[in-house]
């Protein structure tokens, strides 16, 4: 069997004009594979710089493999098993902005480049008041490290209004585009950077909200023999996804000149508003996807599957969307049920091993996006508390404070929960300062009539169950 890399396969020296921040399954199985199609079937004739802040294993395998990997698109359409497997050749280079700061700046002066899409989850786009970086020196958030990007290219082109560049951003929160202008905004007044600079940045640079859905699974672990038999060849960075995938880009001529994919038969929708499709994605499909992770690993399940499979808590998901979910939204309720039955049909893939430890990645910080919304808008609109998805709160709380569980999340969320599990506090004191947590939640939940004591309930059953 052949090692994959660029002596064993023919790759194209694209120019560099898309930077792209992150490595992870989820843009090599989505983005990068469009951008791919866009190349080989289309003449885009894009290539990607992938910035990787967070570990090295990924942007490593990638470097051994001269940025060559391959994805698999796996599901059942028509009653038929479908497979596409296509080698991605679209990545130029990884960058580790920690350990090669300068390279990562220098970046920034490529005449070339056009795009930046980044994947960073839900607390990615973030301000920080204490990101004060020195010259040279690497700020610490997301949005910093693009603000101190985009000064230097301001600076090394001398605030020419054709160098600005495009930003799609998948982070699953709402008008991502619009929170990242405004955390750069916000880091341009913090380091006292030039006005000339803020206008630049908001006049010659473009940020579009996006939608991004497809599930990616990442690397085949469970038929790995099969598949690398399949393609010949050693491929430690295989990533499988679904299908299904789908792109609603809120943006104008410019950014649909940029990243014409709705041309190139590619599943991306250009809208002036993508407020429905956020709406029944993330608080059905995500919605389900956080509430599996939180019941499913209390059941000691595995994956999405399993969860489907397990016919309890099959029938339970399905329930509360239906009865608490769907009735809350504002499209017609029949074309949400539809949604919804599309969203269980793919989750039923048998050849999406999605590992709930992979879903569970800052847990917290999903269910404010995608369930709890659920939850007060039920409580507002019926003037009563939605059962089943204080049920689901329940579980990951139980879940997160289970002297077992290692959360998979952001520092700040573990020392808190560390602390609470450390025994100063009794159970009832115990909810009352995680449900008024308004850092987690954006208000303290103690305060809607009600939940506390609903709350306090359910995981009293958990705990006795």
């Amino acid at each position: 069997m052949k090692e994959l890399n660029s002596t064993s396969v023919s790759k194209p020296d694209l120019p560099i004009k898309i930077l792209q921040f992150g490595a992870g399954n989820f843009l090599r199985g989505f983005a990068d594979w469009m951008i791919d199609v866009m190349n080989t079937d289309f003449g885009y004739n894009h290539g990607v710089a992938i910035v990787q802040s967070i570990g090295n294993h990924t942007s490593q395998l990638l470097n051994e493999q001269d940025n060559l990997y391959h994805h698999i698109e796996q599901g059942v359409q028509n009653g038929k098993i479908v497979r596409h497997t296509r080698l991605i050749k679209c990545i130029q280079k990884v960058v580790h902005p920690k350990t090669q700061f300068r390279e990562y700046i220098a970046l920034a002066n490529l005449e070339s480049l056009e795009l930046v899409i980044s994947n960073t989850t839900e607390v990615g786009i973030e301000f920080k008041a204490n990101d004060l970086p020195g010259e040279d020196e690497l700020p610490i958030t997301f949005p910093g490290k693009v603000t101190a990007f985009l000064y230097q290219r301001f600076k090394h082109f001398k605030g020419s209004a054709n160098r600005g560049l495009v930003f799609l951003p998948t982070e699953l929160i709402e008008e991502n585009g619009k929170k990242l202008r405004d955390a750069i905004n916000n880091y341009i007044d913090l380091w006292e950077l030039p006005p000339a600079f803020k206008s630049w940045v908001n006049n010659h640079n473009h940020f579009a909200n996006t939608l991004v859905d497809r599930i990616v699974p990442g690397y085949p672990e469970e038929n790995e023999t099969e598949l690398i038999k399949q393609i010949g060849y050693y491929d430690k960075l295989m990533v499988t996804s679904e299908l299904f995938h789908l792109w609603v880009i809120e943006g104008n001529s410019i950014i649909q000149e940029a990243f014409p994919a709705h041309k190139c038969n590619l599943n991306v929708v250009y809208t002036n508003d993508l407020t429905k499709y956020r709406t029944r994605k993330v608080q059905i499909l995500n919605g389900a996807h956080t509430a599996m992770v939180a019941i499913g690993l209390l059941k000691n399940l595995q994956t999405v599957q399993e969860c489907v499979v397990d016919e309890e808590l099959n029938n339970f998901i399905r329930n509360v969307i239906a009865n608490e979910i769907i009735p809350v939204l504002d499209s017609a309720e029949e074309e949400l049920k539809t949604y919804a039955e599309s969203v269980f049909e793919r989750f039923k893939n048998p050849f999406i091993h999605h590992e709930l430890k992979t879903i569970s990645l800052n847990s917290i910080a999903k269910f404010k996006v995608r369930i709890l919304p659920s939850i007060l808008q039920y409580q507002q609109k019926f003037n009563r508390l939605p059962k089943g998805l204080l049920e689901i709160f329940a579980h990951l709380i139980v879940l997160y404070l289970s002297k077992d569980y290692k959360a998979n999340d952001i520092k700040e969320v573990i020392d808190f929960f560390d602390q609470i599990k450390s025994g100063e506090y009794g159970r009832k004191d115990a909810i009352n300062k995680i449900l008024s947590n308004t850092n987690f939640w954006g208000q303290d939940l103690t305060e809607i009539n009600g939940l506390s004591s609903m709350f306090n309930d359910h995981v009293a059953a958990l705990e006795h169950s």
